[in-house]
């Protein structure tokens, strides 16, 4: 397993880690994500971790908390010191006019609570799951700092910030001297390129590595989804399809074509081509897979140890590209002194 620093970090994570969003399965968004048990989880992460993969990614909302506690139980018994343990916060959990957001008061209450439920003393990677525009960026920073002396956080990271939330957020903690995040946990995948419009240009800039969620494009790159057929009947799309990143057919259909004309060529299946794409990219420090079984997971892991042709990964960019928002498109056309971040 291939490892790389965490953006301008001493961290080296691997290229492939595991997210629990299949654990639990309480409500009925979650549980069309999966219902992995404390047994399944124990499972999968020996599966992941005779992979080379250590790094195991979740957040509290996954499952009202129970994806965090599953996990607890999977990997105790295991050295902890050889495993990387990421979570995230700042979404509302509970009914409590406090219990939402990056104020000094929920982050304290969240990395807590989430201490107990991974039943560990410290977390290797927290990130903030949303930008609390409600909240000032120096009373979140002042309290991951402190949280980071402390001892119950070493890194810090966010995630679905926009460029002007983390560079702003970046200046503060550079202006302070506070711990400054070095990844951002953001949605990239073939058929969603809105990351490398602005979002990857700055974290090449300020060393702020990505850790990709929904590398398949929330389900849709699975090699399931066809031109003119039905959605499979375990396709979470079922009821998850209209809360994920949006995507119209016919391009997600062009994509598709794409990836079967290369799938053919090097015997890979439409999964591992995507996922493989996305680790040939600027920035991408580790890409989070999900399984909801066994299968599933290996199927996954086998997008490493190979690499796609330079024309192979062409031939998917012209099939992935989309026009671009404005002032993107205005810059493109000014590559001599603004060039394309790939």
């Amino acid at each position: 397993m291939e490892h790389r620093y965490l953006g301008a970090s001493g961290l080296r994570v691997p290229v492939l880690s595991f997210g629990t969003g299949t654990f639990g399965g309480e409500g009925d968004f979650f549980k069309a994500w999966g219902q992995t048990d404390v047994a399944g989880a124990r499972r999968l992460l020996d599966v992941a971790i005779d992979a080379g993969v250590n790094l195991f990614d979740s957040a509290d909302i996954y499952s009202n908390g129970a994806a965090e506690s599953i996990l607890g139980e999977a990997i105790k018994g295991r050295p902890r010191d050889s495993l990387l343990i990421s979570t995230k916060a700042t979404f509302r959990f509970g009914d409590g006019e406090n219990e939402v957001g990056s104020s000094r008061y929920h982050l304290i209450r969240s990395v807590d609570a989430a201490l107990k439920r991974l039943g560990t003393d410290y977390i290797d990677l927290f990130q903030l799951h949303g930008f609390d525009a409600r909240t000032p960026i120096e009373e979140t920073l002042s309290t991951l700092d402190d949280l980071v002396r402390a001892g119950k956080l070493r890194y810090l990271g966010v995630s679905n910030f926009s460029g002007w939330h983390l560079m702003k957020s970046l200046a503060v903690a550079q202006r302070y001297g506070w711990s400054r995040y070095v990844a951002h946990q953001a949605y990239y995948s073939l058929i969603g390129r809105d990351y490398e419009w602005e979002l990857m240009p700055l974290a090449l800039d300020q060393g702020v590595g990505a850790v990709v969620w929904s590398p398949l494009g929330w389900g849709r790159l699975t090699g399931k989804i066809r031109r003119g057929q039905p959605l499979p009947e375990t396709s979470r799309l079922h009821v998850t399809g209209d809360m994920g990143p949006p995507v119209q057919d016919e391009y997600l259909y062009k994509v598709v074509d794409a990836l079967d004309e290369v799938a053919q060529e090097t015997g890979k299946t439409i999964p591992q081509i995507a996922l493989n794409w996305l680790l040939q990219r600027p920035t991408v420090a580790t890409v989070v897979i999900g399984a909801r079984n066994e299968e599933q997971l290996k199927q996954n892991l086998g997008a490493v140890g190979w690499n796609l042709t330079a024309e192979q990964v062409a031939r998917l960019d012209a099939a992935s590209a989309t026009a671009k928002a404005y002032p993107y498109w205005h810059q493109s056309g000014f590559g001599e002194r603004n060039p394309s971040p790939v």
